[in-house]
């Protein structure tokens, strides 16, 4: 870029072109109107794309969530209850869709660069079709890394989302995307 700093759109562009498999640690946030925290969770997450991602919830909130390009399972561990559905109606229109590299990013979506606030780089992506299940996704870079999702639905909540050991097209075997349902939990399909 001839000596000039990345602008948050250049980030996008890179992150949705050039990223093709990223592995990171992540904390989670929900905050009400206020920024009253809600609820906090953490995990590892894993995508491959397209369509591959795994996202593993540490205790208290152990929970997977696994798309392997045809159906995403969610399993609630301490439910002992496993969810399949069809991923591509899911997941349509969702920053699960997005961060998977499904979808197209213009047709799909109003992308705005916030500039820069501190040591992030901010871009805002609005989705065209308003029947989707949030009305904003902010992605946060630092140093041209993903660093911080921000989710804004449409009942002024805020799922924020903090990566760290951000690690960008690293090998993820096939095995991480595929689930079994584990002897004795209760399996619930849905749409398939």
């Amino acid at each position: 870029m001839s000596g000039l700093a990345a602008t948050a759109t250049d980030n996008l562009n890179r992150f949705f072109q050039e990223l093709k498999t990223l592995r990171a640690e992540f904390s989670q946030v929900v905050l009400d109107e206020n920024l009253v925290p809600l609820e906090e969770s953490a995990g590892r997450l894993w995508i491959s794309r397209p369509g591959r991602f795994r996202w593993n919830y540490y205790p208290p909130f152990a929970q997977q969530i696994v798309a392997d390009g045809v159906r995403i399972w969610i399993y609630d561990i301490e439910l002992e209850q496993a969810i399949v559905r069809d991923q591509r109606s899911m997941l349509e229109r969702t920053p699960a869709s997005l961060l998977a590299g499904q979808g197209d990013l213009r047709t799909d979506y109003v992308i705005e660069d916030l500039g820069q606030q501190g040591s992030m780089a901010w871009v805002s992506l609005q989705p065209k079709a308003s029947e989707g299940s949030f009305a904003e996704v902010q992605l946060g870079f630092q140093n041209d890394t993903l660093r911080l999702i921000q989710l804004l639905d449409h009942l002024d909540q805020i799922t924020r989302i903090v990566l760290s050991h951000v690690e960008e097209n690293p090998q993820i075997p096939a095995s991480q995307f595929r689930f079994t349902v584990p002897v004795g939990v209760d399996l619930i399909e849905g749409e398939l």
